[in-house]
C-alpha cells in the first residue's frame, strides 16, 4: 500500500535534482490511470490539479448569491455594493508513495520465455502501481464521500413503513425508486440551486434497482423479443434524470498482511449517493465535492513514476509511484446519501 511522504520532502528532492521522473513510464501510468474500469473515485467528482500542496480556497455565501440584490437607483445617487460573504477552507495534499521491486535475474528468465507482457518488466510494475493508485483513491473516496455520517442530508431505507427521512428499501414490493429520486432531486435543486447530475450506486443497490418491480413496469414495453428490456446504468440515468449513473464495484482485500484474503467491496454495497458535480472546475463554480491533486511535475500528471537501481550486487531495480490527493466536500447541500437501500 501507499506510504506517506511530506510535500516538503518531495519539494526538496525536486530542488536538489534527486527526483527525476521517468517520462515514458509516467506517461504509461497516466494511460493506465485513465482507463475505464471498475474504479470510480475520479468519475463522480472532478479532479483539480493544484500547483501548491496546501492552500486555501473560497466558499461564497449561498445566502448572498441567491438573494435579489438589485435595487432601484436613486436620482443623483447610487445603491450600496452587493454584500458577498465568503468562507475560506483549506486543502492539504499529502504525498502517498508506493515502491515496487524488480529482480533482474528473475525478470531475465521470464523474458526468455517470450510470454505475452514480459518483454519489459517495468511496464508490468507500472500497471500494478496504477491499479494500486486507483484502489487507494477509491478507498479514500469511500471514507470521505460514500458512507453514512459525512453528508448533512441522509436518508435511510426501511423494510417497514417509512417516516421522516426514510424510504422503502429498493428490494421491497412497495418501493418506487423513481419517485424517491424525483423528490430528492427537487429538494437538492431547491436548496443547492443545482439539479443533481450524477448518481453513485453500491453493488447491491444496483442489483436491487435492476430487479425492482416499479422500474421493470416502467420499461417493460421498451424492448422487443430480439432485444428484451433490461435495466442498465444508462436506463437508470434516464429514469432518474441524471447525466451519469456509476456502479461502485471495486473490491479490495481487507485482511492484514500475512492473513488469508478477505475480499469485500470498497464502497458500501447498500449505499447510494445522489449529487451535483461540475464538469468545469473553477474558483466560483459550485460542486458537491472536489478531488484536489498536487501537480508535482507541473504537467498535470496524476502519478509521477521514478526508476532507480538497487544496491550494487543485488541485481535489482525499483519503480516508485507518487500521488498526492485530498478529497473535500465543498457544498453539503448539493448531495444526499442513502444508506441501507437494500434489506
Amino acid at each position: 500500500m501507499f506510504g506517506i511522504l511530506t510535500p516538503a520532502q518531495v519539494q526538496k528532492s525536486i530542488a536538489d535534482g534527486g527526483f527525476k521522473p521517468n517520462i515514458r513510464l509516467t506517461n504509461l501510468s497516466t494511460a493506465y490511470f485513465q482507463a475505464e474500469d471498475d474504479f470510480v473515485a475520479t468519475k463522480l467528482f472532478p479532479r483539480v490539479p493544484v500547483q501548491l500542496s496546501s492552500a486555501g480556497y473560497y466558499q461564497f455565501s449561498k445566502a448572498d448569491l441567491a438573494r435579489d440584490n438589485m435595487r432601484r437607483k436613486p436620482q443623483f445617487g447610487k445603491v450600496p455594493p452587493m454584500p458577498m460573504g465568503t468562507d475560506e477552507d483549506t486543502y492539504h495534499c499529502k504525498v502517498d508513495q508506493l515502491i515496487l521491486g524488480i529482480d533482474q535475474i528473475q525478470a531475465l528468465n521470464y523474458q526468455r520465455t517470450n510470454a505475452p507482457g514480459v518483454a519489459d518488466p517495468r511496464q508490468a510494475k507500472v500497471r500494478t502501481a496504477a491499479e494500486q493508485a486507483k484502489l487507494h483513491l477509491d478507498i479514500l473516496f469511500a471514507d470521505n464521500f460514500f458512507k453514512s455520517g459525512v453528508w448533512t442530508e441522509e436518508y435511510t431505507g426501511k423494510a417497514d413503513v417509512p417516516s421522516g427521512k426514510q424510504f422503502w428499501q429498493f428490494d421491497n414490493d412497495n418501493s418506487d425508486p423513481v419517485r424517491i429520486f424525483d423528490n430528492l432531486s427537487l429538494e437538492l435543486k431547491r436548496n443547492g440551486r443545482r439539479r443533481p447530475n450524477k448518481l453513485g450506486l453500491g453493488a447491491e443497490t444496483f442489483r436491487a434497482l435492476k430487479n425492482n418491480g416499479a422500474i421493470l413496469e416502467r420499461i417493460k414495453y421498451s424492448g422487443s423479443s430480439a432485444n428484451p428490456a433490461t435495466v442498465t446504468e444508462k436506463v437508470l440515468a434516464e429514469l432518474f434524470g441524471v447525466k451519469e449513473v456509476a456502479v461502485l464495484e471495486s473490491t479490495y482485500n481487507k485482511a492484514a498482511l500475512g492473513q488469508d484474503a478477505d475480499m469485500d467491496f470498497v464502497c458500501d454495497p447498500k449505499g447510494a449517493l445522489l449529487l451535483y458535480a461540475t464538469d468545469a472546475p473553477a474558483i466560483d463554480e459550485p460542486s458537491a465535492g472536489y478531488v484536489f491533486t498536487w501537480d508535482m511535475l507541473g504537467d498535470g500528471s496524476p502519478m509521477p513514476i521514478t526508476q532507480y537501481p538497487g544496491e550494487s550486487g543485488t541485481h535489482s531495480e525499483f519503480i516508485e509511484a507518487l500521488c498526492a490527493p485530498d478529497m473535500k466536500i465543498c457544498c453539503q447541500d448539493m448531495a444526499v446519501y442513502l444508506s441501507d437501500c437494500v434489506g
